[in-house]
């Protein structure tokens, strides 16, 4: 696969341009001179299409639909696979910046309308030519069966970038991190940059990352190999496994993820500290509670989870935008970074939730 060249003087710009451009010059110069100027010219034209054809281009369009080829299915377990998709040309990249995610969609036979679910890619920009999807299958998921069916050499339908955060080098000293099952994804698009851009690789970020990562049983771990070993390349990244079902022997954390187990294991408050969560609706609900009560600092629930109603009669709602494309009517009673708090009734809530990508809000208590 081509790779972007790191500058002008990398091997690739002096083997694929520089030295057939001499040779051909050279050539011309020794076998007819007087074709020498033309030579030049032939080299200085040919050397520029082959720069302007080797520079990474970003494919992802955030209000249209393209299509992309599967090209590699990697099985983890019976219902875990990493899907990675072919971009156009070797040299493109997706453009996602660092915090956001894609959305992919399908038609699906007994679906009235086109499905369309949010996903994270494990791979980055950094990875011209293609991008990997890690996504668990479930028996009632329909991208997810959908993508679990197929076939090599067959497409699927992708658009963005989507997503109210952007990561940026120090935008925090330090990142507590919370999540279960593929919750993993986001959370290792951010780790995977900041350790990137570490002052060691040529980078200027010194941002501390705290990761507990929470699952049912041991072969539920995800890309546990991948974070083991970023952990052990960077000492400013930590991460602590918690099971419900531990294996004998097993080190981690036990249960579920407790106020005590984040007391213990991510940084206390602070200014320059912030929270990020991503899981299951219920896990999400327990965290933002469980962080609440230690005073800390959400910076953004991620990824795309149902809305969850805890009071019915309750018409104060406080949403946190993860579609910021989300059309939503009602009074506006406060903008404040990624929070949105809007005074509805139920009715409008249910209306909303027919005509709206509602589901694509979580609740937070006002």
């Amino acid at each position: 696969m081509a790779v972007k060249p790191a500058s002008f003087f990398s091997s690739q710009y002096i083997n694929g341009i520089y030295i057939p451009s001499a040779l051909l010059v050279i050539g011309c110069a020794i076998v007819k001179k007087e074709w020498t100027p033309y030579a030049v010219v032939l080299a200085a034209l040919l050397g520029g299409w082959k720069v302007y054809n080797n520079q990474a281009r970003k494919v992802l369009k955030p209000t249209e639909f393209q299509t992309f080829e599967l090209k590699e299915k990697t099985v983890l377990s019976h219902n875990v696979a990493i899907y990675r998709f072919n971009l156009p040309h070797a040299t493109d990249i997706l453009g996602l910046p660092i915090g956001q995610h894609i959305s992919l969609g399908a038609t699906i036979e007994g679906q009235p309308k086109e499905v369309v679910r949010s996903y994270t890619p494990i791979s980055s920009d950094e990875n011209p030519g293609y991008f990997d999807l890690l996504i668990k299958s479930y028996p009632t998921g329909n991208i997810s069966k959908h993508m679990a069916s197929l076939k090599i050499g067959q497409t699927m339908k992708v658009k963005g970038p989507k997503g109210a955060m952007v990561y940026t080098p120090n935008m925090v000293r330090h990142f507590g991190m919370i999540c279960g099952g593929t919750g993993i994804t986001p959370m290792l698009q951010i780790i995977r940059a900041i350790i990137r851009g570490r002052p060691s690789n040529g980078g200027m970020d010194r941002t501390e990352v705290d990761l507990i990562f929470a699952n049912v049983d041991h072969s539920d771990i995800l890309l546990k190999d991948d974070l083991d070993a970023l952990a052990r390349e960077d000492s400013g990244f930590r991460v602590h496994y918690v099971l419900n079902n531990p294996p004998e022997k097993w080190s981690g954390g036990t249960g579920f993820v407790t106020a005590e187990m984040i007391k213990e294991n991510l940084p206390g408050p602070a200014k320059d500290m912030k929270i990020l969560i991503c899981g299951p609706p219920p896990m999400v609900s327990a965290m933002k509670k469980a962080t609440d009560s230690l005073g800390l600092g959400l910076l953004c629930v991620m990824g795309e989870w149902e809305l969850v109603v805890e009071d019915e009669g309750h018409d104060i709602l406080c949403l946190v935008l993860w579609d910021p494309s989300a059309e939503m009517v009602g009074d506006l009673a406060r903008y404040e970074q990624t929070k949105i708090c809007l005074t509805i009734s139920t009715q409008q809530l249910r209306e909303w939730r027919s005509i709206s990508p509602i589901s694509k809000v979580s609740h937070l208590k006002l």
